[in-house]
């Protein structure tokens, strides 16, 4: 039999452990990125980054090995080994032969974008031959001011977009990128409606590119965004390059052509981004 006190008492065990679910996913999300990277971690080292006990984070690691994430060792845990097929890409191949690597696949993944931005006030483009095909999407939105730091867009979009938008800085002779601290800055003082970001790999860890210059621009559009859209065709699937970008969890859509890998998918729906799947072009 159990008194009232008693099932008050249940109830609030029960509302604690539901308010400790979002805190232990997040976790969860750290301990598998710092897995992705290294194929290591340490209990201890862990505690300290997230500021938890060495109890807590023994708990997290069993619950991630009963789902197959991970095997636990003395001190910590390290990869399974099935999912250890990241590749890193070291040199950035040119723009042109980008272009060319896929091009169905970003034609498709170009036209889902398009659509989201159908009705956005400001749009942010991003550099990178996704984005590119995009922005020859964008010749209708004459309503919209659309921000760029790729001189390739712009220079598409100039006699077809009503307002077009280049920082100021220093450009990237092959990508025709604009970045260093000037546009960095400029950017930083404005606000997205929807921003386009392009990447050159993804894994379980988050975003990854070549260049440093670039990539402080996509986390301009990552902060600076209510909507913020990654585009990338699969083969970017488990690679990595020269620059961490960015977490899964900061951005809200990923647009590609096939289905993730099952441990970049588990580790999207874990930190709540949509993953939209690019139809078959008509």
């Amino acid at each position: 039999m159990i008194d009232s006190q008693g099932i008050q008492g249940e109830g609030s065990r029960r509302q604690t452990a539901a308010g400790l679910r979002p805190l232990a996913r997040q976790r969860h999300i750290h301990i598998l990125s710092r897995l992705a990277l290294a194929g290591t971690v340490q209990v201890a080292a862990l505690a300290r980054d997230l500021g938890v006990s060495e109890m807590t984070i023994r708990r997290d690691l069993l619950d991630l090995e009963s789902e197959g994430r991970l095997t636990r060792i003395h001190g910590g845990a390290i990869d399974t080994g099935k999912n250890r097929r990241t590749v890193i890409d070291r040199d950035e191949p040119l723009f042109e032969s980008r272009m060319q690597r896929n091009n169905a696949a970003k034609q498709r993944i170009a036209s889902a974008a398009a659509r989201l931005a159908t009705g956005a006030k400001t749009i942010a483009l991003d550099v990178g031959t996704t984005t590119l095909l995009l922005g020859m999407r964008l010749h209708g939105e004459s309503a919209a001011k659309i921000f760029t730091n790729s001189v390739r867009i712009a220079a598409d979009l100039a006699t077809h977009a009503a307002d077009v938008y280049l920082p100021g800085g220093r450009m990237r002779p092959d990508e025709m990128s604009i970045g260093g601290l000037t546009a960095v800055r400029q950017f930083e003082d404005l606000w997205f409606d929807v921003a386009f970001v392009g990447v050159s790999g993804v894994t379980a860890a988050g975003l990854y590119d070549y260049s440093f210059e670039d990539a402080d621009m996509k986390r301009v559009y990552l902060r600076r965004s209510s909507l913020k859209v990654v585009l990338c065709d699969s083969s970017k699937f488990e690679r990595m390059s020269l620059v961490h970008i960015a977490p899964l969890g900061d951005f809200d859509v990923l647009i590609t052509e096939r289905a993730p890998p099952s441990l970049i998918a588990r580790a999207l729906a874990d930190a709540g981004v949509r993953v939209d799947i690019a139809p078959e072009t008509e």
